[in-house]
């Protein structure tokens, strides 16, 4: 391989490489941070989780809530929805804010987790 072909290999590696990571970045940045504070097994039909969910005031987020069983399976979904907040709800200027959400489930459950938070457009 001539020395121009390899300056050329190396710059198309790095430019693949550098649009991953950028798309990696972007694409993983839904402007929602959750965090499960708990959650509450309260009967084989029904749990409960509580989370913090920070975002921009102003927005609107959804976040799918699911129930596992024993094999993590999923025996629960729920969309769980955080309205717009004021400067004066919740901490820090409104962009957390303290939800709990409850999951029907078709069968016991051992945990409830968030698998997934958006802005909602």
């Amino acid at each position: 391989m001539s020395k121009r072909a390899k300056i050329i290999a190396v710059a198309v590696a790095l430019a693949v490489g550098l649009t991953w990571i950028l798309w990696s970045v972007v694409a993983g940045n839904t402007g929602v941070d959750q965090k499960v504070i708990s959650f509450k097994v309260v009967d084989p039909t029904l749990s409960t989780v509580d989370l913090t969910i920070t975002k921009d005031p102003a927005a609107t987020a959804q976040c799918a809530v699911q129930a596992l069983n024993e094999q993590f399976a999923v025996v629960g979904w729920n969309i769980l929805t955080v309205g717009a907040n004021g400067a004066d709800a919740g901490i820090n200027k409104g962009h957390t804010t303290s939800v709990t959400a409850s999951v029907r489930t078709t069968s016991l459950a051992v945990t409830v987790t968030v698998d997934n938070c958006w802005i909602e457009h």
